[in-house]
């Protein structure tokens, strides 16, 4: 049993794999001063080596290699993990792990929160009864919510009934000195892109290639600016980066309509600042998100935004000012905005330049961890009554 005097924050996900969500987890353990929290992780499922992406040498995680279905069986086997690790927080994320709450409250954590980081593809707008009724019978083992955009914020007020004092929004933060717009004299992509030369035109995406993320609408639009618009063959290119069922259907689309050569899609990547850097636009095509990290990467690296109506991403992309919007699985409507900026470079720099800027004043790191280290203090103080430093001995006695 430790004798660390300094609170011990759970957090619990379904899987702990490369994801915007699990990189918010990472940027706030790694960024959050180390004197005033310890951290574990607790995945539901499995574990992977993006673990490694954490640089804190104590922090434990936890892999409980659960099924699909109901993990009510694990409730006791949970309850016995926090009994051993005595948490001061269990900070639990999406729906998938929102069940483990349960355990939580009969272990007697003292302070219980729940994140809702974006939607899947079975409940795109957040009109599924069935989850809003689960989320329901779960709010009375939870104190508090973290919602990561307004439109979560009102989904959670609204449709699953949390009293508006229970919930705080918290943006996500991006790592300004890591996403950077790239130097004149710097290579534009990274290493084996098979694209380069100021004459060309990169339009671009990050994700998981799965279909909420909908990649091939953005191979169909690409597709169809081509169509359109015979001459920017010569110019016009896609980069498509991340692993998953899509990728080959992307590629096969594409090589239908003869467009296999002018498009990458190398597969998962290590490089995506550099990568990013190097794309002369930006595009999330999604059907559903919360808060997407991609676009506040892309607005760091100084990019243009090209964006679906969906989730929070119009709270992020500022219309015809940091890029623009388009209704989801609208291919046209994506082809339309996509030769907006490759026809007027002037416009498509400025809106990435006024991104950069809108990343820095209020998408950073620092604003990011100092609400969560604020929401933290706040909820240990209303539920311990003690001061910060005190909590974990209090929770020794109990």
């Amino acid at each position: 049993m430790t004798t660390d005097p300094r609170p011990l924050v759970l957090h619990v996900m379904h899987r702990f794999d490369t994801g915007g969500l699990e990189n918010g987890i990472v940027n706030l353990i790694n960024h959050m001063p180390e004197q005033r929290f310890r951290h574990a992780v607790m995945a539901l499922t499995q574990v992977t080596d993006f673990r490694r992406r954490i640089q804190r040498p104590d922090v434990e995680f936890i892999a409980l290699d659960k099924p699909p279905g109901h993990g009510f069986w694990l409730y006791p086997r949970v309850y016995r993990l926090l009994r051993r690790l005595r948490p001061a927080i269990v900070h639990s994320r999406n729906l998938a792990a929102l069940e483990m709450q349960v355990a939580a409250w009969a272990a007697r954590v003292p302070v219980r929160i729940h994140g809702e980081h974006g939607r899947d593809v079975g409940d795109l707008d957040g009109s599924n009864v069935t989850y809003q009724r689960l989320r329901r019978a779960y709010t009375p083992f939870v104190h508090h919510y973290v919602a990561l955009s307004r439109d979560l914020a009102g989904y959670l007020k609204t449709k699953v009934h949390v009293p508006e004092p229970r919930i705080t929004q918290i943006y996500n933060g991006v790592d300004l000195s890591r996403f950077t717009p790239a130097e004149p004299s710097q290579p534009r992509v990274a290493p084996g892109c098979p694209f380069s030369g100021s004459s060309l035109w990169l339009v671009g995406t990050v994700g998981r290639m799965q279909t909420v993320k909908d990649q091939l609408g953005l191979a169909r639009a690409f597709v169809l600016a081509l169509e359109q618009r015979p001459d920017l063959r010569s110019r016009l290119r896609l980069v498509m980066i991340g692993d998953g069922p899509l990728r080959e259907q992307a590629q096969a689309l594409l090589q239908a309509h003869g467009a296999a050569d002018l498009a990458w899609l190398p597969g998962e990547r290590s490089d995506v600042a550099q990568i990013m850097s190097g794309l002369d636009c930006f595009v999330l095509p999604s059907l559903g998100e919360g808060i997407s990290n991609t676009i506040l990467e892309a607005m760091a690296c100084g990019l243009p935004v090209i964006a679906t109506d969906v989730g929070g991403n119009a709270e992020l992309v500022n219309r015809g000012h940091t890029g623009l919007i388009v209704p989801a699985a609208d291919a046209q409507a994506l082809a339309d905005a996509i030769l907006n900026l490759v026809d007027d470079p002037a416009k498509a720099q400025a809106m990435g330049q006024a991104g950069r800027r809108l990343a820095q004043q209020k998408f950073s790191l620092p604003a990011m961890v100092g609400a969560y280290q604020g929401l933290y203090d706040r909820l240990l103080d209303q539920r311990l009554g003690k001061p910060l430093g005190l909590a974990s001995a209090n929770q020794r006695k109990n």
